[in-house]
């Protein structure tokens, strides 16, 4: 690999949802800001794998790299897929249209950002959720999930994101965070990361939806200090359709999302939508 542009960024966006035409076209027109930009996906391109494989492909066709990591929806077992996957069958067919592409997953390497602001290692996760984000007053996963179903905010993932052979999603999570962790623990260096997941890494960031029984379906809390325990430059998240910067303990927290043309039409002003994650805009 040539040697990396000093001027180059590190971006990120998430929640791209592209089965909406008008988020497609704006997917068509994303382009890195400089020569030899890398782009962080974080989660819900779509659901249908064509549509997850065509945007891929474009974003792989532009920027120099880019790292993918699953959201929710494409994890989705919906009527109408002609293979049929579900479950980690489902996942690792994603994994391996990523590799045919050249893009980055959670399975592969950490790859080192030696671009402006570098260097830092990207830690792409699959981590999923296990409903340990309890609603106020409920201490069982069992009680959370029968007060959401008393209001109806659901989450589409009780009817098609599917576990197998995992029993259920919770045991999928914990078995992801254990590899995860065991990872992490074999890094010899003290290079800071980036960490890119679906779901925010502490439970804070969901302080703020509007349902709040929502956030079951938003993490874990077995990853609540992995930004103190890790060196950490940043941490990259989508999920909640709420982009904004936080912090936690002095390490940034960044909601990257485009979310739904319902959510981002109506917004004041103009965002940028690729957000600047190094160097630090």
């Amino acid at each position: 690999m040539p040697a990396p542009r000093t001027d180059a960024k590190l971006l990120a966006v998430s929640d791209l949802h592209v089965a909406y035409p008008e988020n497609r076209a704006v997917v068509e027109a994303l382009k890195p800001l400089t020569p030899g930009d890398w782009l962080l996906v974080a989660g819900d391109i779509g659901e249908r794998l064509t549509d997850i494989t065509w945007t891929l492909r474009l974003l792989a066709g532009r920027f120099e790299r880019v790292v993918w990591v699953p959201g929710n929806h494409e994890l989705w077992a919906r009527p109408g897929e002609p293979d049929g996957l579900r479950g980690v069958a489902r996942y690792e067919h994603l994994v391996s249209i990523c590799r045919d592409l050249g893009v980055i997953t959670p399975e592969d390497d950490y790859p080192l950002w030696e671009g402006a602001g570098g260097p830092v290692r990207i830690v792409p996760l699959f981590l999923l959720y296990d409903y340990t984000f309890l609603p106020e007053g409920h201490h069982t996963k069992e009680s959370a999930l029968a007060y959401a179903h008393s209001t109806g905010v659901v989450c589409t993932d009780e009817y098609v994101l599917h576990p197998d052979p995992y029993p259920t999603r919770d045991a999928w999570c914990r078995a992801r965070v254990e590899l995860t962790e065991r990872r992490l623990a074999e890094l010899d260096d003290d290079v800071p990361l980036v960490f890119v997941n679906h779901y925010p890494l502490v439970r804070e960031p969901t302080d703020v939806l509007r349902y709040p029984e929502f956030a079951q379906w938003c993490g874990t809390t077995a990853t609540r200090d992995w930004h103190r325990r890790h060196p950490t430059a940043a941490m990259i998240y989508g999920h909640l359709h709420i982009p904004r910067v936080t912090w936690y303990d002095g390490v940034r927290f960044e909601e990257v999302s485009l979310g739904y043309p319902r959510e981002w039409q109506p917004r004041p002003g103009v965002r940028r939508l690729l957000r600047e994650v190094l160097p630090e805009s």
